[in-house]
């Protein structure tokens, strides 16, 4: 796999520094049962990188001492993570809402079958990536047979109360474009979403967040490969709006990797470019608790341009 580091490091983008920290965005861990063209991660069935139990104790301990407002889940399939359950139960113990970035076809692995009636239990937030409403176009990105069981998860979902207008458990769906495209209005896609979903299988979602595709990792190298890496950053680039800078994601979420270390947003997880810390030299959970964020510099480096472009990007969708 071709590196992208080396081609986003050098930048103009603009300085950007923290203000008051109210999401952790937890990776338990690579391990995936789906393995996607445009993943960021590059996560999928052979990862074996996974969250340990005294680090996930870590995770409650910092939303605990910190008063966090917010625990995001990621992978991989979070899921998958044999301590997924133990640390949904604690951190709701603890008052604090959970989002579950959950894939859809996790819900049918073996041994997961009570996984949507647990997530029901405990009042998780689902956010749940569907690229499409054609089956066609999400089993080309994601897989042959991928698209049915995303659309009987999402059945399922919503036979326990998930994105129903009247029920308070809430279930978001996550577009992403098929290649080096910016994502089309959020609002427009959203509705069109609801009617096609509805008419075809009687599905109903509360939002759908548009995302841009991110120049890293799977998709970054497939870009490089393809000889179109420098034109996606140039439509990147053009497209960049100033007015997204107050609202992207890294000036109030902190992104935790699997062993713990902390990063300014999942991105920069995945290129390894660590949170700046005057203390620590690779700053960790067990450091949190001790650092002044609010104020402090947030690591930038050309993939940035992905969060500003448009109408903006983030893990909750357009930010315009």
């Amino acid at each position: 796999m071709h590196e992208t580091l080396p081609l986003l490091q050098e930048t103009d983008f603009p300085k950007l520094t923290r203000a008051r920290l109210d999401t952790l965005q937890v990776n338990l861990g690579y391990l995936c049962n789906q393995q996607c063209v445009h993943c960021h991660v590059n996560a999928g069935p052979n990862r074996r990188e996974i969250m340990t139990q005294d680090t996930v104790q870590q995770v409650l301990a910092v939303l605990d001492s910190l008063s966090i407002e917010t625990l995001d889940l990621t992978g991989g399939a979070p899921e998958l993570n044999p301590h997924f359950r133990m640390l949904v139960v604690e951190a709701r113990r603890l008052g604090v809402t959970v989002i579950d970035r959950c894939n859809l076809t996790v819900l049918e692995e073996p041994a997961q079958e009570d996984l949507a009636g647990f997530l029901a239990r405990n009042q998780v937030e689902i956010v749940s990536s569907l690229p499409c409403y054609s089956q066609k176009n999400v089993d080309t990105q994601r897989g042959k047979g991928v698209f049915e069981k995303s659309i009987r998860g999402l059945q399922a979902l919503n036979r326990l109360g998930y994105g129903q207008l009247d029920n308070p458990l809430k279930l978001s769906l996550v577009f992403n474009p098929m290649g080096p495209d910016l994502p089309p209005a959020q609002d427009g896609l959203s509705h069109d979403y609801k009617q096609h979903l509805w008419d075809d299988y009687q599905v109903v979602f509360n939002q759908l967040y548009t995302l841009v595709n991110m120049p890293i990792q799977r998709f970054g190298s497939l870009l490089i490969s393809k000889g179109t890496f420098k034109d996606y950053m140039q439509l990147l680039k053009t497209s960049y709006e100033a007015d997204n800078l107050s609202a992207v994601m890294c000036r109030s979420l902190i992104s935790v990797d699997w062993q713990g270390y902390l990063y300014d947003c999942d991105f920069n997880q995945m290129l390894a470019l660590p949170l700046i810390s005057n203390q620590y030299k690779k700053p960790h959970l067990s450091d949190l608790v001790h650092m002044k964020l609010a104020g402090s510099d947030i690591v930038v480096a050309d993939h940035c341009y992905g969060c500003t472009a448009g109408q903006g990007s983030s893990c909750g969708g357009a930010l315009l």
